[in-house]
């Protein structure tokens, strides 16, 4: 006798992941980002693999569709991370001079 519906259980935890997801997220320091996006990059990677197989190997079509729609919400969100991880490392590379400005001190002609 289940004096709790699984499903209940699964909307619980699904909640609690939502909120604690929130807080780690939330209070990161700017310098643990791109760490942080590396590791959620990964897991949803292996969201597309779950999800891959989970769209091969049901049977129904609302499980095909689903599967597809995880396989594409994850695509995004990989490629997203990738953007955003680009852009915090541009953020710590040192600035390069103007390449006129170098050329026309080097040449000592005035541009």
């Amino acid at each position: 006798m289940d004096a709790v519906s699984p499903t209940i259980i699964n909307l619980i935890i699904f909640v609690l992941a939502i909120y604690v997801g929130y807080h780690v997220v939330w209070t990161v320091t700017p310098a643990l980002h791109t760490p942080l996006m590396a590791v959620t990059n990964a897991i949803s990677a292996i969201v597309i693999v779950g999800a891959m197989l989970a769209a091969a190997l049901t049977v129904t079509p609302l499980g095909k569709t689903m599967g597809v729609l995880a396989v594409a919400l994850a695509a995004v969100n990989v490629f997203g991370g990738f953007l955003v991880t680009r852009r915090m490392l541009e953020m710590f590379r040192k600035k390069e001079k103007k390449a006129v400005a170098a050329d026309a001190a080097g040449s000592g002609v005035a541009k």
